[in-house]
């Protein structure tokens, strides 16, 4: 697994972007579509009175297998409609998956009742052999209006090197392709009881 990252420019987007970004994107490369490991890192932008900004170094990450690199990479200087907003994605370069010992993802899918989703979460690290501790968060739910995910928030702390690297390579729960289940690398936390 690799990181895909390509420098982007455009106006705006809706604060549920998700959907129509990765339609967007397999239609320019439908082999993508293909593998459940796929993923788009969430975008980070700040919210304005016309939806969210890109800010000017904003960067779109892929996600994915190494193998599919190459097919990825031929989305470089496309242009994308996403939510009636126009996206250039410029250069791209990989990024190798670095260990770090405190991780973070934006939403992770699971149960609804958080004691649950916590068991879960523990029993699929588990199951990954990681041990790691966690920290629940609020829970989210991205909607485009006729369908919808929901989870919670997550962090993954005091993870040794060969673990961090396993959840990352694997995420966790469902629906890669819309941002969920995909840990990014965090502020350090250790030592919390």
């Amino acid at each position: 697994m690799i990181d895909l990252v390509f420098e982007i420019s455009g106006g705006t987007l809706p604060v549920t972007y998700h959907y129509e970004l990765w339609n967007a994107l397999t239609q320019l490369a439908p082999q993508l579509a293909g593998d459940e490991n796929v993923g788009v890192i969430p975008l980070r932008m700040s919210a304005s009175n016309e939806g969210m900004l890109i800010p000017k170094r904003a960067k779109l990450a892929l996600r994915l297998p190494a193998a599919l690199a190459a097919i990825a990479a031929d989305l470089s200087q496309k242009r994308v409609r996403v939510a009636g907003s126009e996206l250039l994605l410029g250069s791209c370069k990989t990024r190798p998956i670095q260990h770090y010992p405190t991780l973070h993802a934006h939403l992770v899918t699971g149960a609804e009742d958080e004691i649950a989703f916590v068991k879960e979460i523990e029993a699929a690290l588990a199951a990954m052999e990681v041990e790691a501790n966690l920290i629940c968060g609020q829970r989210h739910t991205l909607t485009d209006g006729s369908r919808s995910i929901s989870g919670y928030s997550l962090v993954l702390h005091d993870l040794k090197p060969e673990d961090s690297l396993r959840v990352q390579y694997a995420g966790l729960g469902k629906e890669r392709r819309f941002g969920c289940g995909i840990f990014i690398p965090y502020k350090v936390i250790s030592g919390l009881e």
